[in-house]
Order: structure tokens, then sequence, then C-alpha cells
């Protein structure tokens, strides 16, 4: 993989994330431009904010379209914070049910913890075999969030965090990818959590 995609669709960090995917010398465009993000070798989705906003914003340009079409050519997606959240059912934010993209089965929900937002550097413990946390397995990333996505099927968990109540901080899915944290701001483990991604292989 050289080329990646980041879906502008405007919502999430993305000058970080493509500050960080340049560090690994591949060719990144900030772009919400449908053939681009179709054709590239990866496409990243961020997400900050609210689910259902998230979601408005990505229809509003496409990006609900562009995801589905990658994922049926067999290109890889990875999905970040809100980003990750989107890819599944329902989002239960304010106790209602936002539909999302439906990808993954599970919903979004609230944070079990004392203290809520979620925010700053925890472990992720990860099961072994997994592509996208080959290497980074048990290392901190950063947090930022309230809710977190509860798979239907606990083989798509491929990260877990203990906060609280322990809940899923990544997951994977054939070629669909996603992190509740964030790899832009975590520092080196961030960088080889994305090189794992671009480095993907059907």
């Amino acid at each position: 993989m050289t080329s990646v995609v980041v879906f502008d669709y405007g919502f999430g960090n993305v000058r970080s994330m493509v500050r960080a995917l340049a560090d690994l010398d591949l060719d990144v465009t900030l772009t919400s431009d449908h053939r681009q993000a179709l054709e590239a070798d990866g496409l990243v989705v961020p997400g900050v904010g609210a689910f259902g906003a998230c979601m408005e914003g990505l229809k509003s340009v496409g990006g609900d379209t562009v995801i589905k079409d990658r994922l049926r050519a067999g290109r890889p997606v990875l999905g970040v914070c809100v980003g990750e959240q989107i890819m599944f059912e329902r989002g239960m934010e304010h106790g209602t049910g936002t539909p999302g993209l439906g990808l993954i089965k599970g919903d979004v929900e609230l944070l079990d913890a004392d203290v809520v937002p979620h925010m700053g550097w925890d472990t992720v413990e990860a099961p072994e075999g997994s592509v996208l946390m080959k290497g980074v397995e048990n290392e901190r990333f950063y947090f930022v969030h309230s809710y977190y996505v509860t798979p239907d099927n606990p083989a798509h968990t491929v990260g877990e965090t203990a906060y609280g109540a322990p809940f899923t901080s990544a997951v994977a899915r054939d070629n669909i990818f996603a992190t509740q944290f964030h790899p832009e701001k975590s520092a080196e483990v961030g960088l080889r959590l994305y090189r794992n991604f671009v480095h993907w292989q059907p």
C-alpha cells in the first residue's frame, strides 16, 4: 500500500492524521472525492463529536457509499474514534437509536464509568494473531470519548481497555478495521498501528 486517503467530511482530527500517515512515507490525500477515496490503497475515516452529526456529515458527501463500495471491492477501511462507532448498527446517544452504517453488528453505548468522558492514555489489550494490533499488544494509546462499541460477535473485538467496566477499543472484520483510540495522537505506537493497516493484505 502506498496511497492513503483521509476522508474529509468535516469531522475529525484530519490534519494530525495526514501528518502521522505522511511520517510513514505514504502518498496521503485529504479529500472527499469519491474516485480518489475509492481507488486509494487505504481509506481512513476520522470522526469526533456526536454520532448523529457524524453520520449526517458523512452521508452529505456520499461517504457512506464510498465506504461500502470500497469494502465490496475488497479494499481496506480504517475508522477512528466516532469513525469506528459509525461502522456499527446504532448509536445510542441520549437514549435514542441513531442508525449507523451497519457494517458490523452491534450498538454504541455510553461508557459505564464514574468519570465520563474517558480522556488520556490507557492500555489496549489485544489477542494474539490480530493483524491490526501486531507488535502493539498491551501498549498505551490516547483516548477521548464517552461512548464505546459493543460488537454482537466477540470475535470482532481485537482490543479491549479497562475503564470502569472493560470495553471494546479496537475491532476488525474482514477488510474493516477500527479503533476507539486515536493512533494519530499516540506517538510511535500509533504509527506502528497505522503501519499495520497500510501493509494489510487480503
